[in-house]
This record gives C-alpha cells, structure tokens and sequence, in this order.
C-alpha cells in the first residue's frame, strides 16, 4: 500500500486542494500509484493469488473511474490520461 507521503503528494498534484481526495481524479491517481507497486509485488510473487485478485479488482474499479470521468468531463480524462501514462 502507499505510504502517508505518497498519497498527500498525489492529491496536491491531481486534487484542487489539499483535502480533496474524493474526486476521480485523484482516485484514478492512487489507484494508478498502488496498482504499479502491486505489480511490481506480482513479478517476484508469482503464485501470490489473493494479492492478484486485489489488483484486478484495483484495475476494474480504476476502469470504472476513467469511464465516469470520460462521460462527465472528456478534457479532464485526456489530462490525465497523459500524465498518468495510461492507454486509452
């Protein structure tokens, strides 16, 4: 999981405050940040299956975020689909 620092680092970059932690756009953030260390787990835990089955749960509701974010606010969505570095 992401240290205290990490996530108050995220949600000054994605966040319109300090405390905004609820917009998908922060969301999408940390989910993107623990999805990259729980993969990185995964390459030298290969038979772990509890922690794969968090990640795909982690990538499917990551998913449903972006799909939220490209319906409500399409310019928003393509921010941070550059910045991330994420597939559309």
């Amino acid at each position: 999981m992401l240290k205290k620092d990490d996530k108050v680092n995220i949600v000054k970059k994605f966040g319109s405050s300090e405390k905004d932690t609820g917009s998908p756009e922060v969301q999408i953030a940390i989910f993107s940040e623990q999805i990259k260390k729980l993969t990185e787990h995964l390459k030298t835990h290969k038979k772990d299956d509890h922690s794969r089955r968090g990640l795909l749960k982690m990538v499917s509701k990551r998913r449903r975020l972006l799909d939220f974010l490209s319906k409500r606010n399409h310019d928003k969505y393509d921010g941070l689909i550059k910045d991330l570095g994420l597939r559309k």
